[in-house]
C-alpha cells in the first residue's frame, strides 16, 4: 500500500533538512527560497520494535518493515494559489499526496532568513492554509458550475452533490479547512475525486534548532498561542529538531546515542513524526513471520481478513478460505507456535474477521 505524505511549509523552515533526516537521501537544502523545484520522494521505514522481536523469535533471514512515502515539496508563499512562486506546480504536487506534514519554524536565528522577516508560527500556518483553502475554493467553484446543468434537469445525485459542495464552499469562504465540514459516508463520495487539499489530514511539525532561541524552551507567548491554535484546528503536532536529526541520521549505534546525549536531545523526533504520520493515515500493521522472512504489512484500519490479504497478493481476496491468527505478544510469550496453539491463543478466522493491529497471520487459500 503506497501512501504518501507531502512535506510542506514556507521557504527556509527546514523542510528539505527534515526530508534528509527522514530518508538519508540527499536533496538540496541550501538556505534560500525555492532551492527545491521538483519534489523528491523517499520511502521511510516505520519504526516498530514488534517486527524485530518477531524476527528474533523466528530467527528470520530477512526483515521488511512497513513504509510510508514522504514527498519533499518546495516552499509555498503567499499567492501560491494564484501561481506565485511556482505555486500552481507545487499545489499540484500536494494534491497527489494522502496527507500533509506542515513544517512550522519555532526557532529564531539571524543567520537563517525568514521569508516574512519575523518568526510567527501561527501566521505561518495561516499563510500556508489560506493558500490551500483558496486553491480548494477554485476547485469547488469550478465543479459547482459544471454540475449546474444536471441539477436543473432534475438529476437527484447532482442535487446531492451540489448541497455537499455548497456547504464546503461556505466553509472555505470563511477561511475554514474543508475537513471541518462534517460529511457522512455517502456524501464523501462527491468530494473524493476532487482531491481537495484541505480535506487531507495535516500533522504540524514544529521545527526547533539546537543552540538557537527555541520558542518552546523559552515558554514564549508565540509558542503558547501556537499550541492553542493547533488545538482549535483539532490537529496533531510533533516537535522535531530537523538539523540535529539530519546529523544523527548519518550515525549508528553507540556513536549516535553519544552524539544525541552531547546535544542534550532526548527524544527521537523523527521516529515520532513517522509513527504519527502512519497513525494519521488511519493505518494498521499485521505481520507474517518465519525463517525466510519477517514482514510488516500495511492495511487500512477496519480491513477484513480477505482485504488485508490483498497487501500480500490481490488473489488472496477472492481465493481466501480462512486465516490462522495469533496476537504478536501472545506468540512471543508462549515461546512457540505449538505452545500458543495448546493455550488456545491461535485462532482460525473467516472472511468476516476484522484484522487487528499486531496480528500475526498465516493465510489459507
Amino acid at each position: 500500500m503506497a501512501l504518501a505524505i507531502g512535506i510542506v511549509g514556507l521557504p527556509n523552515v527546514g523542510k528539505s533538512t527534515l526530508f534528509n533526516a527522514l530518508t538519508k537521501k540527499s536533496v538540496p537544502a541550501e538556505n534560500y527560497p525555492f532551492c527545491t523545484i521538483d519534489p523528491s520522494v523517499g520511502a521511510v521505514a516505520v519504526p516498530d520494535e514488534r517486527l524485530y522481536k518477531l524476527s528474533a523469535f523466528s530467527q528470520t533471514k530477512k526483515i521488511i518493515p512497513a513504509a510510508v512515502e514522504f514527498v519533499d515539496i518546495a516552499g509555498l508563499v503567499k499567492g501560491a494559489s494564484e501561481g506565485e512562486g511556482l505555486g500552481n506546480q507545487f499545489l499540484s504536487h500536494i494534491r497527489e499526496t494522502d496527507a500533509i506534514a506542515e513544517v512550522v519554524r519555532i526557532f529564531e536565528d539571524d543567520n537563517v532568513i525568514h521569508v516574512h522577516g519575523a518568526v510567527d508560527p501561527v501566521s505561518d500556518i495561516e499563510t500556508i492554509n489560506l493558500e490551500l483553502i483558496l486553491a480548494d475554493d477554485q476547485t469547488v467553484t469550478k465543479r459547482l458550475a459544471n454540475i449546474e446543468k444536471d441539477v436543473k434537469r432534475g438529476d437527484k445525485e447532482a442535487a446531492k452533490e451540489k448541497d455537499v459542495l455548497q456547504r464546503i464552499s461556505a466553509a472555505l469562504k470563511q477561511a475554514h479547512l474543508a475537513r471541518s465540514v462534517a460529511l457522512v459516508d455517502d456524501e464523501q463520495i462527491f468530494v473524493r475525486n476532487l482531491h481537495l487539499l484541505t480535506m487531507k489530514p495535516i500533522l504540524y511539525v514544529l521545527n526547533k534548532k539546537a543552540g538557537g532561541k527555541n520558542l518552546d524552551e523559552m515558554n514564549d507567548p508565540r509558542y503558547i498561542k501556537l499550541l492553542e491554535y493547533i488545538k482549535s484546528l483539532n490537529a496533531h503536532y510533533v516537535v522535531v529538531d530537523a538539523g540535529v536529526e539530519h546529523d544523527l541520521s548519518q550515525l549508528e549505534g553507540e556513536e549516535k546515542e553519544m552524539f544525541r546525549a552531547e546535544l542534550g536531545v532526548k527524544d527521537d523526533g523523527v521516529n515520532d513524526l513517522i509513527r504519527k504520520s502512519y497513525e494519521m493515515l488511519g493505518l494498521d500493521t499485521y505481520f507474517t513471520t518465519g525463517e525466510v522472512e519477517t514482514r510488516a504489512w500495511t492495511i487500512k484500519k477496519g480491513s477484513t481478513a480477505p482485504v488485508a490479504g490483498m497487501a500480500i497478493h490481490t488473489d488472496f481476496k477472492d481465493k481466501f478460505i480462512r486465516a490462522e491468527i495469533v496476537f504478536w505478544k501472545d506468540l512471543l510469550d508462549a515461546g512457540s507456535y505449538g505452545a500458543a496453539r495448546e493455550k488456545g491463543l491461535v485462532r482460525i478466522e473467516g472472511k468476516e474477521y476484522i484484522v487487528k493491529d499486531g496480528d500475526v497471520i498465516e493465510f489459507r487459500i
